[in-house]
């Protein structure tokens, strides 16, 4: 009985794509809904994403960010303002075509996203520069009619955030852009230990109606590349678009600067995929719902189970999330059970150990185990929490970099972006037509142009023209 919860998941190495999957069911994170890519976030997914949610709130809120909520649907003709976005979203926009029994007299779009209902509010909202600047995020749901779904990964409708900042001039416009990027780069390798790149994207791969995108790129466990935060420079094409003017200080009407910023739940994805094993989850100790597990042995005892709670009440009192597995299971099966949770730190406890004052603590990143006195649990398991942290920021870091390849050669850039799991630093010419080859004969996308570049030649290996960046190149979720 013990094994079996552990056998049900398939080998990342016989079927990344299947592990995944049974990672996600198994762990009880989602379940499937009726409808294709509508998932049901069942309460320990959702407790994860509450994690995120708060810590990234935190975060934005140092920032001088409010939060607000916008309506759930769009009238078409508000859309349509801003040509660029409503052809980038066209195929994947849902529509509402009737109210009850009567149809409507315009179609409705559930949002996919929502610069245009930030920019219509905002339009009535900003007189002066004195409204100046707005820093407005709402968490959501969106919309998007994907073709194919994972869960956390592509799904239909997924929760996030998307930040839509106003402002004065040009500069704070472009600081804000930055200091999100940054935000959410620091927030992914503090809290979710995860490494990224830092880059913008190319003029083919930034979000339709942006001037320019701006992203956090991590590698997967599998050598597959996920964007995992965006955070967009619209200058003023929305504000033209929509009509967001102000009087500046000069008396003069002017039209705003303006920005829009995100992370999804896709980031519950990322960590599965970056940090997660053939037992299931490994979760970071800042974001995992519960940190610590107390596992009686032999809990029918006398004593055993009081004493199981007593060191439960003490570490909830430290500031620690806690809980007692008290079901009537097994220990083996237990063990799976918190393994497959990914809960970072596992107290075992029974009769001997208790009259040795002492206990077990197992690590879940490396199954580890150290015996501590029960009076010094708290400090050791504080210090044990935030080596985990630390170790798997380290071990995901040190994958990334050991499966980032460099391609001097269109012979070496054809070998490694076929051959090799992983990024592929290359020079390019800028040439969208260089782009789109290697999409269509690698399936291989641009990832972004690297804030910190090299110089690896001076000419693009795929046509040889003068090079003008350095790209990150990769096959991506």
């Amino acid at each position: 009985m013990a094994d079996k919860l552990v056998r049900e998941i398939t080998s990342m190495d016989e079927d990344f794509t299947q592990w995944y999957t049974d990672v996600c069911v198994k762990a009880e994170l989602i379940a499937y809904s009726h409808i294709k890519g509508f998932m049901v976030i069942k309460p320990y997914g959702y407790a994860i994403w509450e994690n995120i949610q708060k810590e990234l709130d935190k975060r934005f809120k140092k920032t001088g960010v409010e939060n607000v909520s916008m309506p759930l649907l769009i009238p078409e003709s508000l859309l349509a303002k801003e040509g660029e976005l409503v052809n980038g979203f066209a195929p994947e926009v849902a529509w509402v075509t009737a109210g009850g029994q009567e149809p409507l007299t315009e179609r409705l779009c559930i949002r996919p996203t929502s610069e245009t209902v930030f920019s219509d509010f905002y339009k009535d909202d900003v007189h002066s520069y004195r409204d100046l600047p707005r820093l407005y995020n709402q968490w959501c749901s969106v919309v998007r009619w994907e073709k194919e779904t994972r869960p956390f990964l592509r799904s239909r409708e997924f929760l996030w955030q998307e930040g839509h900042t106003i402002h004065a001039t040009k500069e704070e416009a472009e600081d804000r852009t930055q200091m999100m990027l940054n935000l959410y780069a620091d927030f992914l390798s503090e809290d979710m230990a995860i490494p990224t790149i830092k880059g913008q994207k190319t003029e083919k791969e930034k979000f339709a109606g942006a001037e320019a995108t701006y992203t956090i790129e991590a590698l997967m466990h599998d050598g597959r590349a996920l964007q995992s935060g965006t955070s967009h420079f619209f200058g003023q094409k929305f504000a033209e678009a929509y009509d967001i003017t102000f009087t500046d200080k000069d008396n003069k009407l002017k039209y705003v600067w303006q920005t829009s910023w995100g992370m999804t739940t896709r980031l519950i994805g990322a960590m599965i995929m970056v940090h997660g094993d053939n037992e299931g989850l490994v979760l970071p100790p800042h974001i995992a719902p519960t940190q610590v597990v107390v596992i009686p042995i032999m809990q029918k005892k006398e004593g055993v189970l009081e004493k199981a709670r007593e060191v439960e009440s003490t570490l909830i009192d430290a500031g620690f999330r806690v809980k007692v597995d008290d079901s009537d299971k097994s220990p083996g099966w237990k063990f799976s059970e918190a393994e497959m949770r990914g809960i970072p730190v596992r107290v075992e406890m029974g009769p001997r150990d208790i009259e040795a004052g002492q206990a077990v603590l197992v690590r879940r990143d490396t199954r580890e185990k150290i015996t501590v006195a029960i009076d010094n649990l708290a400090e050791e398991i504080k210090n044990l929490l935030e080596t985990i942290q630390k170790d798997m920021y380290e071990r995901a870091k040190n994958h990334r970099d050991t499966h980032t390849f460099e391609a001097h050669s269109s012979e070496e850039f054809s070998d490694m972006i076929q051959n090799k799991d992983g990024f592929v630093k290359a020079m390019w010419c800028g040439d969208r037509a260089c782009e789109d080859k290697i999409k269509e004969d690698f399936g291989a996308t641009s990832r972004c142009i690297p804030y910190e570049q090299e110089n690896l030649s001076d000419v693009c290996p795929i046509c040889g023209k003068p090079a003008k960046h350095m790209v990150i190149w990769g096959k991506a979720y």
